[in-house]
């Protein structure tokens, strides 16, 4: 698999770029600023419809526009697919696929595989459990795209019953009672017990089968460290479910919304009391362990960088086992890492179909991997710089038109 084209409009720092991309290694150097991670983040974007640098849309949009355009030609086993995504200001997104409108923008998802690896990936063994919890989707969804819409339906439910919540529990509180809303509880209870529980199942089996990939991976790069491990963590579930050795079983899903159901209901007092939904996936954490200790506190900086990587180079054979190589996107890493790490990820690049790198200087990357340089600068007035590539570049022939 590998982006042959790339077109943005308006996106970040970019008014416009049209680029077709070989296979192999390509790196884009630019001092920081110059809007070269911002192309890696553009096609990040059209693999998961998220950022890994913002959590919302807007900033991606160019400042003083309205709307920005992202559209590549993925190339998959000799097959050809073009999609667009348009972000909109204040209004919803679009995406095409070969120039015919979908209905809803994650109808894309699983037409291109891409595994990421950046600075704030350290983010993952040192940051929020929301972060780890969005790996796990984010891959799982990369695998089984129609989970995206199970974690939309799970979130909108979730919403719905947290404001039910706070209202009921306020209600009760003030002992005018809130027979309707407890009732009307008991109806979203269903909802949230379904679609977790199909969430939930499909984090389980992406644990158990990441599993192997992280350990031989970690083990790879830090050989004399301790062994890496990662666990499921969940207040709500049966300890048997937590442990990634356990194969997935074919009515998990069935065990899990029951499970849910009677979890939901223990906790309905404490939930009333405090207005907040207190079980569910949404409150799931994935425990990172070196050894028998937790990676999140014990490990030093330089485990915490091999946790991470060995957490994307694992996320990468795990889809790679399926078949299809994803697109490796490499944003200024190489810097980040001493030799051995350096050497790791260098060899996988390697191997890849498709690897896009970002660095400051050439030196920044590993000779070995002799890396096609496409050169990036900006231009314009300080508040208005915008990027575009320096001296010659490959560029689009085909019709660029998107959404």
């Amino acid at each position: 698999m590998y982006v042959r084209t790339l077109t943005l409009r308006d996106f970040r720092s970019w008014e416009q770029a049209e680029l077709e991309l070989p296979t192999g290694r390509t790196v884009f150097l630019g001092a920081n600023g110059n809007g070269k991670t911002n192309l890696v983040e553009a096609v990040g974007y059209l693999s998961t419809l998220g950022s890994h640098r913002v959590a919302g849309d807007a900033p991606l949009i160019r400042l003083g526009q309205q709307r920005s355009r992202i559209g590549a030609t993925i190339v998959n086993s000799g097959r050809e697919l073009r999609i667009d995504v348009e972000l909109n200001q204040g209004a919803a997104n679009r995406a095409q696929i070969n120039r015919s409108p979908v209905r809803r923008p994650r109808e894309i998802l699983g037409i291109l595989h891409t595994v990421l690896f950046a600075p704030e990936d350290l983010a993952l063994v040192r940051g929020d459990p929301s972060e780890r919890r969005r790996f796990l989707d984010e891959l799982a969804t990369a695998r089984l795209p129609r989970l995206a819409g199970v974690r939309s339906d799970y979130d909108r439910v979730l919403r719905q019953r947290s404001a039910l919540l706070k209202t009921a529990g306020r209600q009760a509180r003030s002992r005018s009672g809130a027979p309707a809303e407890l009732g009307t509880l008991d109806v979203w209870d269903g909802h949230l017990a379904v679609h977790g529980a199909q969430l939930l199942a499909h984090r389980l089996r992406l644990v158990h089968e990441l599993h192997p990939y992280l350990e031989q991976a970690y083990r790879s790069i830090a050989p004399e460290s301790r062994t890496a491990a990662i666990r499921y963590r969940s207040n709500s579930l049966p300890e048997e479910f937590l442990d990634p050795q356990r194969s997935p079983q074919p009515d998990d899903v069935e065990a899990l919304e029951a499970n849910m159901l009677s979890e939901l209901a223990s906790a309905r007092t404490k939930e009333l009391e405090r207005g907040i939904c207190m079980v569910g996936p949404h409150r799931d954490d994935l425990d990172l362990m070196l050894g028998s200790a937790p990676a999140k506190g014990f490990a030093s900086h330089g485990e915490s960088w091999s946790f991470a990587l060995a957490l994307r180079l694992g996320a990468f054979e795990l889809l790679r086992s399926a078949g299809t190589d994803p697109v490796l996107l490499l944003d200024d890493v190489f810097a980040e890492l001493d030799r051995r790490r350096r050497t790791a990820l260098a060899a996988v690049a390697a191997d890849a179909e498709q690897v896009l790198i970002t660095a400051a200087v050439p030196e920044d990357v590993p000779p070995e991997l002799e890396a096609e340089p496409i050169r990036v600068e900006t231009a314009g007035v300080a508040d208005g710089r915008t990027s575009r590539i320096s001296g010659s570049a490959p560029t689009v022939t085909e019709d660029t038109s998107t959404a």
